[in-house]
C-alpha cells in the first residue's frame, strides 16, 4: 500500500464522514477512505448489539458497479462475466444475488464480490481496496459491455435480529424478503437498492442508497432505540465469528477457492460435465481441485484460554515448534462465542475438526483446535 493512503489529508471520505465524526467515531486509514473502526460504546458493545437487535455499518467505500451488455441483452451480460468468474450468472434469477470471486490464470483470487441480476443489467459490489483494478479488468475484458461504477451512491448495512424490524418500518414490504433477495425500494420518498445479505453471520440488509441522501437514511435508522452505529473493529469480529473471508487476509491471489473452501460458490452448470464447464481463468487448476482435493484447507481455529491468535501466527504439528504446518489469516476475540477465534491455512490431512495444532506466539507454541466453521449459528433469513 502506497504511504500516501494512510496520510489523513489524502484519504477519501465517504459520504456518511460527517456523521461518523459527530457521533464521536475514532476514524482510522482504512481501503484509502477515513473509516470508524468504533464509537464510543466500544467494539465489544457494538459486536453484542448486532447479534441481539441491530446495527448499522457504513460501507460506502465498497465499489458498486454496473455491468451492462451493448445489445441490452442480460443473458449477453451474464455469460460475459462467466468469462472471468466460476460462478452460474446466466441461471440467476431477477430480483437475486449470488456470491463469487474474480480467478486468475493460477487459479487464485484476484477478488471476491457479490453479483445481481438486475434485469437489464448486474450490479457487482467490489472489495474497497480492489475496486479500481476490478473495474480495470472487466473493462480489459468485458469488450461486449458497459462497465460503470457508481461514484455516486453509498451504501449502508443494517444488521442484526431486529434489522427487518427497523427497516419495516420505513418499508413494509421488506418483510417479504427472503437471503440473497434484492429489491428497489422508497425509504423517505428516497429511491435505495436493498439486499437481504451482509457479512457479519446475522439477518439483515445491505442499501444502496443516492449520495446526497445517506445521512438523511442513515440518522432515520439510528433513531430507533434498537439500532446503533457500528465500526470496523466489530465488523471484523462479527465476520469471524461468522467464518466470512476478509479478501487480503484469508484469500488473495495465492489462494484458490478450493483451498479457501469455497467450492459451494461454484455452481454446478460451470463444474465438469456442467451446461458451461470452465472457460474462466485458471479453470484447468480449480476444476481438478474440485475433483482431487488440495493440499491445504481454509479452517477455523479456536485456541485455548482467552488469548487471541491474530494473523500470520505460525501454526505447528507439534507443541515444540519443530514442524510448521501453516498460518493463521484471521484471528481476534469473538465476543459471541466468549474465547478467541481465528482461520488459517492448515495441511488437509490436519483439516479435521478437533485436530490439534499449536499456534506461535511471542516464542511459545500455544495449543490450538481446528472447529468447524462458523463459530456461531447464522440467522439468515431462508
Amino acid at each position: 500500500m502506497d504511504d500516501k493512503t494512510n496520510d489523513p489529508t489524502v484519504l477519501k471520505k465517504t459520504p456518511l464522514h460527517a456523521l461518523h465524526v459527530s457521533l464521536g467515531a475514532k476514524m482510522v486509514p482504512f481501503a484509502g477512505y477515513d473509516m470508524p473502526v468504533q464509537y464510543p460504546a466500544g467494539v465489544l458493545k457494538e459486536h453484542l448489539q448486532t447479534r441481539a437487535a441491530s446495527g448499522l455499518f457504513d460501507v460506502s467505500h465498497m465499489g458498486q458497479v454496473i455491468v451492462k451488455a451493448k445489445s441490452g441483452a442480460y443473458e449477453d451480460a451474464a455469460l460475459a462475466l462467466e468469462s472471468l468468474v466460476p460462478v452460474d450468472i446466466l441461471g440467476l434469477k431477477e430480483g437475486r444475488q449470488r456470491y463469487g470471486f474474480f480467478t486468475d490464470e493460477n487459479g487464485g483470487i484476484l477478488d471476491d464480490l457479490m453479483i445481481t441480476n438486475r434485469g437489464d443489467h448486474l450490479l457487482v459490489v467490489v472489495n474497497a481496496a480492489c475496486k479500481e483494478a476490478d473495474v480495470a479488468h472487466m473493462e480489459a475484458h468485458l469488450s461486449g459491455c458497459d462497465v460503470t461504477l457508481l461514484e455516486d451512491r453509498a451504501l449502508l448495512a443494517l444488521q442484526g435480529p431486529r434489522a427487518e424490524a427497523v427497516l419495516a418500518e420505513f418499508w413494509p414490504d421488506v418483510v417479504d424478503m427472503k437471503f440473497m433477495d434484492v429489491s428497489d425500494a422508497s425509504l423517505h420518498d428516497v429511491p435505495c437498492i436493498i439486499s437481504r445479505s451482509g457479512y457479519s453471520g446475522e439477518d439483515g440488509f445491505e442499501i444502496s442508497v443516492p449520495a446526497e441522501s445517506a445521512e438523511q437514511i442513515a440518522k432515520a435508522f439510528l433513531e430507533d432505540p434498537h439500532c446503533m452505529p457500528i465500526g470496523l473493529g466489530a465488523r471484523d469480529s462479527l465476520r469471524l465469528e461468522a467464518g466470512l473471508c476478509l479478501y487480503g487476509n484469508d484469500i488473495d491471489t495465492d489462494t484458490s477457492p478450493i483451498e479457501a473452501a469455497l467450492e459451494w460458490a461454484i455452481q454446478k452448470a460451470r463444474r465438469a460435465s456442467g451446461a458451461r464447464m470452465g472457460g474462466f481463468p485458471g479453470a484447468s487448476r480449480i476444476l481438478d481441485e474440485l475433483t482431487n482435493g488440495t493440499s491445504r484447507r481454509r479452517v477455523g481455529l479456536k485456541p485455548e484460554g482467552k488469548a487471541p491468535v491474530r494473523s500470520h501466527a505460525k501454526l505447528y504439528a507439534d507443541a515444540e515448534g519443530r514442524r510448521e504446518i501453516g498460518e493463521v489469516t484471521s484471528g481476534t476475540f469473538g465476543p459471541s462465542v466468549e474465547g478467541p477465534v481465528a482461520m488459517g491455512y492448515v495441511p488437509t490431512d490436519f483439516a479435521e475438526a478437533g485436530t490439534q495444532v499449536f499456534a506461535e506466539v511471542r516464542g511459545k507454541y500455544l495449543p490450538v483446535a481446528v472447529a468447524a466453521l462458523p463459530f456461531i449459528t447464522p440467522t439468515y433469513k431462508r
